[in-house]
């Protein structure tokens, strides 16, 4: 654990990528290969279920440090972060402990099932023999919200140099479903096992928005686009008579989309497609909000099915004979595609090809673009026609040319600290919009981002001295000031008291030009519903 909790403290100090490779690249040639299991999972965001609640935690936490529950909880909201609050208050430690990551790992996984007492005593124990940078870590790893600034690009690249195999070989390896308490770093890194890949995705290829101007990107006749669909992004898998989906989270959702069964009669062994699970309700794309009926639903019933149907949208297919096919252009992996497509379309195969579009020039692309959100997409793909299917996201072949968002102008009405370097700051805001008589503004989003730090500055100062009630680590504040907020996408929601659901909104610009009488009106955000 010590050595973990160094590594943690060097990459959480410094925001240069050589170093945090250098730190990470020392790590994998030293510690054990059961802690090097367990640092690659939690860096590849798997963890284990958490044991505890956090609710329990800051009373247990509260307790040991001899403070007033609510003493605890304004520090929690000063400092932004749980573990590192829990790590401040309680008392230096009496002990150390020589106890490794793995079995730190293992009696978490255990602790689940422990009773309450069992779980109290054995946080109280761990906390007062480690020191603050250890005990901060085992926090994390309690709560389960392990976020530090590495990607796991950067921890597979340090794995290359501590290993000597190739970044792209070990991306392949860590993609699947493997359980860092079940497998040996042998296994995971070293071995070549072919059985092992019966199920395995390849590492996704990821676009970066467009910068500049399209036309910047030269000749366009060198060029495919099609739109970007709304929905999930994910490769189907059919090798050996089975069929496995995955979405890019690097989850395993075969179950949840039992339409895709009829692909196994029809697409041969050998194939892997790369494409967007969209709702196809009515036997039209439906928008992202029908397919969250499908998303994270343990037990998919006939009734959601015949509801909810969803469809793939094919755009590429990486692995076509059983060969991988990645290297190849673009052009020719679509040429492939196509033809299997064509072959195997059927009233009954839930499979539709993302048509691609060809131009004479950026202009008509960007007519094409104008008209994403009538076809349900959400702007255009543009991709090299010589391009290979890379690993990650890279920039130059694959780009994203969104349409603009939704906007509305809106009141802020609540505000809340934030987190991290802001959790001094009221940064996290709540806007509404007037009802139909002007009389109430109705809320209907939230917001923390799209400011300059200056001007969340200037607004925390405003916040504190027009502060009308406090509701914990919220504050409703004197309607007056207006923000333009935008957004990607709107549906009406029975769950939200606007009846309307926003999706990723986001502070455009303060207008410090408009009154908030100015501000639009809950039926103008209605109004922007398809």
């Amino acid at each position: 654990m010590k050595a973990f909790a160094n590594l943690i403290k060097t990459l959480d100090s410094t925001n240069k990528t050589t170093l945090k490779v250098e730190a990470l690249t020392e790590y994998f040639k030293e510690v054990p290969d059961k802690d090097k299991v367990w640092t690659i999972a939690i860096l590849s965001h798997r963890r284990p279920p958490r044991p505890v609640n956090t609710t329990l935690m800051r009373e247990w936490a509260s307790e040991l440090a001899n403070i007033p529950l609510w003493l605890f909880e304004e520090s929690y909201h000063i400092v932004g972060d749980l573990a590192e609050t829990i790590a401040l208050v309680i008392p230096p430690a009496e002990d150390s402990t020589e106890k490794s990551l793995n079995q730190f790992l293992e009696e978490i996984i255990d602790l689940k099932k422990r009773p309450e007492e069992e779980k109290k005593e054995y946080l109280f124990d761990n906390w007062l023999n480690l020191n603050y940078y250890e005990r901060f870590v085992f926090t994390k790893l309690i709560t389960g919200s392990f976020r530090i600034g590495v990607s796991q690009k950067l921890m597979t690249r340090a794995l290359s140099r501590a290993t000597e195999i190739d970044e792209d070989i070990l991306a392949y390896k860590l993609m699947g479903n493997w359980e860092p308490s079940k497998i040996t770093f042998n296994k995971l890194i070293l071995e070549e096992n072919k059985e092992d890949y019966l199920s395995k995705p390849y590492p996704f290829y990821l676009a970066y928005a467009i910068e500049g101007e399209p036309a910047e990107l030269g000749d366009v006749s060198q060029w495919s686009a099609e739109h970007k669909w709304d929905g999930i992004r994910s490769q189907v898998i059919i090798r050996n008579d089975e069929l496995f989906v995955w979405s890019r989270g690097e989850e395993l959702v075969t179950d949840k989309y039992p339409e895709f069964d009829a692909f196994l009669s029809v697409i041969p062994n050998g194939t892997v497609l790369d494409g967007e699970i969209l709702p196809f309700p009515e036997g039209e794309i439906g928008t992202f909000k029908d397919l969250q009926t499908r998303i994270g639903r343990k037990n998919v019933s006939k009734k959601l099915l015949e509801k909810t149907p969803v469809i793939l949208k094919a755009y590429d297919i990486l692995e076509w004979g059983g060969e991988d096919i990645r290297d190849m252009a673009f052009g020719k992996r679509r040429e492939i595609l196509e033809k299997l497509y064509h072959e195997v379309r059927a009233d009954d195969v839930p499979l539709h090809l993302s048509e691609t579009i060809q131009f004479d020039k950026w202009e008509e692309a960007a007519k094409e673009r104008e008209n994403s959100r009538e076809v349900k997409s959400e702007g255009l793909m543009l991709k090299r026609l010589d391009s290979p299917y890379l690993v990650g996201r890279k920039k130059g072949d694959w780009w994203k040319w969104k349409v603009d968002p939704l906007t509305i102008d809106a009141v802020l009405t609540y505000a809340m600290r934030g987190h991290g370097r802001r959790s001094n700051l009221f940064t996290d805001y709540t806007f509404g919009l007037w009802d139909k008589d002007r009389k109430e503004l109705v809320t209907f989003a939230k917001a923390y981002s799209g400011l300059t730090d200056k001007e969340f500055r200037q607004l925390d100062a405003w916040i504190k001295r027009n502060t009308l009630e406090r509701f914990g680590p919220v504050r409703s504040v004197t309607p007056h000031h207006v923000f333009e907020i935008a957004f990607e996408g709107i549906a009406e929601s029975g769950r939200h008291k606007s009846g309307v659901a926003t999706r990723f909104p986001r502070m455009l610009r303060w207008r410090t030009d408009k009154k908030i009488e100015d501000a639009n009106t809950l039926q103008d955000l209605k109004d922007l519903i398809p």
